[in-house]
């Protein structure tokens, strides 16, 4: 009998109430639970108001919560011996060895801007089985899991959209990252053997079911990334440039992502060379979501596959946020068989490559040669994660039901 996906992460669990009890003391009486995510294609194409088509996948982030008798909110991870310690009526963002507690500390200060009523001192303890930095987002898993935690903890609802939005509005604001909503609207919308489809213009979501036969294979380059001190902002700038050029001669135009290619390459000239390829990727790259949609509602898995991989020369070529160890790994795994496609998933500038496959690819151990050919190139080995689109964030553990 199949175990009820719920029961399934309240048992894994279990790590982050050690975690608190060990670190904080008593017993936590709010846990949260939210997904990292693929980002299956629509690179960079969030914050351009287009589409995007991820997955939400089965390792996240947990985080248990308890009120404190005072007012200071008290922060614990695994991956970090020291605490933090804030007053709850003077959160800002915190430096150096204290930056991992923005994402928590940073969906307090939101839901408190917005009105929520976080009355009360309180204390977090976070466990994680995501890879940090490695392009499956765990900062937005963190930051919804917070949310989720502190929600149940203080006695206040939070929809999907409006868990997302919040995630969002965290990174954008408080840890300063300019993102768009795919990393969040993944995780709070996530399915067991769904996608799902965001149109960020709209921010409406839906859950595309996967076709029978697939897998996820992610091969972490551990070349990591970090958004805030990386080239992110910069390719922001230069697609908010590009739209502000393109809309002189297309004013009805909403955004970036819904500008023809062809008006693009029109414009070449006037745009420059830098912004005329960042606009080509965006506008191509949206296009190319819509056509893995209807691959995927044909159940044309080769199509999805070819779709895929043109996505990473366009972010090779065009939009340059790859790295020479994503582009190895690439060209390694679309050679193994049972590969439908493969490209970089996430902001790119390090981190890893998502691979759409069949059973063949496990059967025939194509994940050790892709690992033994990249030892062999660039002296370290991947990190390789076989992963199944699983379920959205989550309340594991409520104060009115324990």
């Amino acid at each position: 009998m199949k175990v009820p996906e719920h029961l399934h992460e309240a048992q894994t669990a279990e790590p982050v109430r050690h975690l608190y009890r060990e670190r904080l003391g008593g017993e936590p009486t709010a846990i949260g639970y939210a997904p990292g995510r693929i980002e299956v294609i629509g690179n960079h194409t969030d914050y351009n108001g287009g589409s995007v088509l991820g997955a939400a996948v089965d390792m996240g982030i947990h985080v248990a919560a308890g009120l404190r008798e005072d007012s200071q909110c008290r922060l614990a991870s695994a991956g970090y011996e020291a605490q933090v310690v804030v007053p709850l009526n003077a959160i800002s963002p915190r430096s150096g060895a204290e930056s991992w507690a923005n994402y928590s500390l940073g969906i307090a200060h939101t839901l408190l801007a917005e009105g929520y009523p976080v009355t009360n001192g309180f204390q977090l303890a976070t466990a994680s089985t995501l890879p940090s930095g490695a392009g499956m987002s765990s900062s937005a898993a963190l930051e919804l899991a917070t949310a989720s935690a502190l929600a149940a903890l203080f006695g206040f609802e939070l929809d999907r959209a409006t868990l997302a939005r919040i995630g969002r509005r965290t990174e954008n604001e408080f840890v300063g990252v300019p993102c768009g909503i795919l990393d969040q609207g993944v995780s709070a919308f996530g399915a067991e053997d769904h996608l799902v489809h965001i149109d960020c213009l709209t921010e409406t979501f839906r859950q595309v079911p996967m076709p029978s036969g697939c897998q996820f294979w992610i091969f972490n380059s551990n070349q990591k990334h970090s958004l805030v001190e990386s080239r992110y902002a910069d390719r922001h700038r230069e697609c908010g440039e590009a739209f502000a050029l393109l809309q002189k001669t297309s004013p009805e135009a909403a955004c970036l992502a819904r500008i023809d290619p062809e008006i693009v390459r029109q414009q070449r000239e006037a745009l420059g060379d830098v912004r005329y390829r960042r606009a080509l990727h965006i506008t191509q790259e949206n296009q190319r979501v819509a056509q893995a949609i209807a691959a995927l509602e044909a159940g044309d898995l080769p199509a999805l596959g070819r779709l895929l991989t043109a996505s990473h020369e366009s972010s090779r070529r065009l939009f340059e946020n790859s790295v020479p160890a994503l582009d190895f790994l690439v060209g390694q795994v679309i050679a193994q068989p049972g590969v439908f496609g493969a490209r970089l998933t996430g902001g790119g500038f390090g981190g890893a490559v998502m691979a759409l496959t069949d059973e063949r690819f496990a059967a025939q151990q194509g994940s050790a040669a892709v690992e033994r050919a990249f030892a062999d190139r660039f002296e370290i080995y991947p990190t390789i994660f076989h992963c199944r689109a699983g379920a959205g964030a989550t309340t594991l553990l409520h104060p009115a039901i324990g």
